[in-house]
């Protein structure tokens, strides 16, 4: 077999695969608190996508990046029933979340009492999405998750890392 065709293979399946070498080394070393809770990036040009899948519902993964600087645009997506609480943690800020069927509530540094609304730098949306993709408005969810963008201002100082803590229902 000629020597270029594996090469070709291989570039073949990275094109595929929407991303470059170095990008499908992983950029991130990822811990779990619990090793059934899964953690899956999908990396392209300027953007990843995490998914969690959390079988316990309660649980904190730590996404540290390897690179330079994060993405210009991180997605998380928590394959949960419900979300009672989120905490997003960089080296400075705390972000925290809770969403019901009929809100979304965001706070920051343990600070309930002061909600932020949507002319923070620190907002984001929440969207609960369906097992078809589609948004749904009902909880528990069903083979869906929840997924958001992750404010630019928690990415500003790029830290290095994020620390994602969430309870799926409280017990």
């Amino acid at each position: 077999m000629p020597v270029y065709l594996p090469v070709l293979l291989f570039a073949s399946i990275l094109f595929f695969m929407d991303c470059t070498y170095a990008a499908c080394e992983s950029p991130f070393e990822i811990t779990t608190e619990h090793t059934q809770d899964n953690v899956e990036v999908s990396v392209a040009e300027k953007s990843v996508i995490i998914s969690i899948h959390s079988p316990f519902g309660i649980s904190q993964s730590i996404i540290e990046r390897k690179t330079e600087h994060w993405p210009e645009k991180v997605i998380l997506r928590l394959y949960l029933k419900g979300m009672e609480h989120l905490k997003i943690t960089n080296e400075k800020v705390v972000l925290e979340a809770a969403v019901s069927s009929t809100d979304v509530r965001l706070w920051m540094n343990g600070k309930e009492d002061l909600p932020i609304n949507a002319q923070s730098p620190y907002w984001m949306d929440i969207r609960k999405v369906g097992k078809d993709g589609k948004p749904v408005s009902e909880i528990p969810l069903t083979d869906g998750y929840f997924e958001m963008e992750l404010p630019k201002a928690m990415l500003k100082n790029n830290p290095k890392s994020i620390t994602f803590n969430w309870i799926d229902f409280y017990r």
